[in-house]
């Protein structure tokens, strides 16, 4: 008997990372002298495309890419990890996206992103993969895209029983018309604080938090919280995930191996906090890797860690 192969649809982002490793970040004016330097694919909706697809999913990724270099590492590389690239668009007019990580010691990141082509992600774009994404069992979105292009794919996904995964990042205020076509909501702590003017510093203020997004309809709302691990509310449901304990080399990408991880386990059709252990077991694994792509784990590491 042939077991069925879960489906992932990713609408979503494409940024070249042009990463920088130093001991600290610079000061204003400041020249300093850094210890590594790669560069790798990267953007929220790749990377989680990525990390669904080396899980076991079928993905197909839908965005929009320049007619550039990077562009083209782009689609060699997607295809190598047998990613669908039928419904990414080649922008003739705006290069592929662009972004610069800086690491500091500690393996903290901070992000100056350039999206360029991305923001040319169109709703027509979006509804001639309607089919990709109806066949889908979960579609991954993110905020790295118009907003309307996501809010789309999220309607075409509700009216095909598609369950919908939205990543609220990067930070900022989503209309409610929006979330109301949103099933799964996985912000981190810096997300949480802006969707909802509440500090998660405490399990007290991120329980409320969590409840105010529950709120606006989900289905769920799960925190990333780091170190802290993850928490799961629903209506009948409050549990918290404990994260692995594991050598930090680069957080980049963390979050969007979590997602990928989820989105994974639910097409699986797991149960919620499995899907949310996968999540985690997946968001552990990448920060010990330098760079996002590299770091998106193998279905055998996350089970290895799992079985620890």
């Amino acid at each position: 008997m042939s077991v069925k192969r879960p489906k992932v649809a990713v609408v979503g982002s494409f940024m070249m990372d042009l990463v920088v490793k130093a001991e600290r970040r610079p000061r204003v004016g400041e020249t300093l002298v850094g210890e590594e330097f790669g560069m790798f694919i990267g953007g929220k909706g790749t990377n989680q495309a990525i990390a669904a697809a080396r899980l076991g999913a079928e993905v197909h990724m839908i965005g929009r890419l320049g007619q550039d270099q990077f562009g083209d590492i782009f689609i060699e590389s997607l295809q190598k990890d047998n990613i669908h690239t039928d419904f990414i668009v080649r922008d003739t007019e705006v290069g592929t996206g662009v972004g610069t990580p800086v690491i500091d010691a500690d393996g903290n990141n901070s992000i100056i992103i350039i999206p360029r082509a991305n923001m040319r992600l169109t709703i027509a774009n979006v509804e001639k993969a309607a089919s990709a994404i109806a066949e889908a069992d979960v579609l991954l979105l993110q905020l790295e895209i118009p907003i309307e292009s996501s809010k789309r794919a999220a309607e075409i996904a509700r009216e095909n029983s598609t369950a919908v995964i939205l990543n609220p990042a990067p930070a900022c205020q989503i209309p409610n018309e929006f979330l109301e076509f949103v099933d799964y909501l996985t912000p981190n702590e810096i997300e949480t604080e802006m969707l909802t003017g509440v500090k998660v510093s405490d399990q007290s203020g991120t329980e409320q938090a969590a409840r105010i997004l529950l709120d606006k309809g989900m289905s769920a709302v799960v925190l990333t919280l780091g170190s802290r691990g993850t928490l799961l509310l629903t209506e009948n449901t409050t549990a918290s995930v404990p994260a692995h304990k594991v050598n930090v080399v680069d957080t980049t990408a963390a979050g969007d191996a979590f997602c990928g991880g989820f989105a994974f386990g639910l097409a699986q059709g797991q149960k919620l906090t499995e899907a949310v252990r996968c999540g985690n077991a997946a968001g552990a694994l990448a920060v010990t890797v330098m760079g996002a792509e590299p770091s998106m784990p193998t279905s055998e590491a996350v089970r290895e860690l799992l079985n620890q």
